[in-house]
């Protein structure tokens, strides 16, 4: 088994990432290289625990959750075939565990939890402080209504939308025909605006 904490250091950014780069990795894995796991682990570990964070809006169980699909991946290599990507196997599994832990809890996000993901936001430029507040605002309001949506939804929107998953990825790693997840897409988005509309108004309001 692989030693030590598998959240926590640096990871890689996966952007630049080959099928090959991971193959490689896997299959020194189960040719008894520990360390070449530890390599993946450190590639896709942030990935992964900033989506589920914003799914479950628990840093606390995102890291659970991480933790436990790795360990997962790890014992159940040998079953990875490579009919996709490794990070899309890995989701599959993660989001898995993530949503028997949230039915098994009944667990909502709170608005607490999730205005802990607006430090993750993409900032372009050297924007004022007043912008700056402004963005902040706006993106705890998204971040707000998110988590009122239930469950099912809110995964959709943090692989589509945050992830920038294709539709045949999200329907691998959801276990969905890619049809539902086209319709459950655009009924989650619909709810999203739903939700976001009257508060933006207000905000729009104020600001006049």
């Amino acid at each position: 088994m692989v030693a030590g904490n598998f959240i926590g250091g640096t990871s890689v950014s996966t952007c630049e990432r080959s099928l090959s780069d991971d193959a490689s990795l896997i299959a020194a894995t189960l040719a008894g290289d520990t360390a070449a796991f530890g390599r993946l682990v450190a590639l896709y570990q942030d990935r992964l625990y900033n989506s589920l964070l914003r799914v479950l809006g628990s840093a606390e169980d995102a890291a659970d959750i991480a933790q436990d699909a790795f360990v997962q991946a790890y014992t159940k290599l040998e079953s990875f075939r490579g009919a996709s990507a490794f990070y899309t196997w890995l989701y599959r599994m993660a989001f898995n565990l993530a949503m028997s832990h949230a039915r098994r809890q009944h667990m909502v996000a709170s608005l607490d939890g999730m205005k802990s993901l607006v430090g993750d936001e993409p900032m372009d430029g050297q924007p004022t402080a007043e912008a700056s507040v402004m963005q902040q605002e706006r993106a705890e309001l998204v971040h707000a209504a998110l988590a009122e949506l239930s469950l099912d939804y809110r995964q959709i929107l943090v692989l589509r939308e945050i992830e920038c998953c294709r539709y045949d990825e999200i329907a691998e790693i959801l276990d969905l025909p890619v049809g539902t997840v086209r319709s459950r897409l655009f009924r989650a988005r619909l709810q999203l605006r739903d939700l976001l509309a009257p508060r933006l108004h207000v905000e729009r309001i104020l600001d006049t």
